[in-house]
């Protein structure tokens, strides 16, 4: 059994969409193995996916590579990821399976209270983010590495509530196929799409925001 580290949070017809389309990543990323595979939902939305099978550990690994994983619990100095559940004048919130909150000193990125680093980083509510279960708990040098590269890149729309299919569809349908060079999967439902030189972020989000009932964040 694996907790994956990413939320199902939408509702409705969306929310059966959402498990259908997880349910065909994880038969994907397992494809090749001997299990059988099924997923349920916590009462706190995150998936848990059982293996049965003759690969069930290699299966669990290459589950908790792919996604993260909740633990049942935290060690001290180990990394884990957590999604982005909140945010205040003074910390980050994350959830990972418990509130673990990083302080301003311990995110890393900068200059600026949570609420403006969250912003200039395109850190989308529920975005998974790996930390480091120290006292206190910090960012992980890798995913801080990682949100300095999309600053140095050519600009990215960073989106919640939708899938990478979903994503992908609204921006052919607005007409700006030509204008990114893909949609990155970060979640199960956050996805930063990945703009080609030359487009303007802030153009495309206000372009595809009417189509998209997310949270929507430029990285420039």
């Amino acid at each position: 059994m694996v907790v994956l580290a990413t939320k199902l949070y939408v509702e409705g017809d969306a929310r059966d969409r959402s498990l259908q389309s997880l349910q065909s990543m994880i038969d994907n990323d397992v494809g090749e193995l001997d299990v059988e595979v099924s997923i349920e939902l916590r009462d706190d939305d995150f998936p848990v996916v059982r293996l049965d099978g003759p690969d069930e550990t290699a299966g669990s690994n290459l589950l908790r590579e792919q996604w993260g994983a909740i633990p049942e619990t935290l060690e001290p100095g180990e990394e884990y990821v957590g999604t982005l559940e909140s945010w205040d004048e003074t910390a980050i919130t994350l959830d990972a399976g418990r509130e673990v909150r990083i302080g301003r000193d311990e995110l890393g990125l900068g200059q600026g209270d949570p609420e403006s680093i969250r912003t200039r980083f395109g850190l989308v509510q529920h975005m998974p983010l790996r930390f480091v279960y120290d006292d206190p708990p910090r960012l992980a040098d890798s995913q801080i590495d990682r949100l300095y590269d999309w600053r140095r890149g050519t600009g990215r729309v960073n989106v919640n509530s939708a899938t990478r299919a979903e994503v992908r569809a609204t921006v052919n349908r607005a007409g700006h196929a030509a204008d990114i060079v893909t949609v990155e999967r970060l979640g199960l439902l956050e996805q930063s799409i990945i703009c080609v030189e030359g487009t303007d972020p802030p153009g495309l989000l206000a372009e595809i925001g009417e189509y998209l009932p997310s949270e929507l964040l430029c990285v420039v």
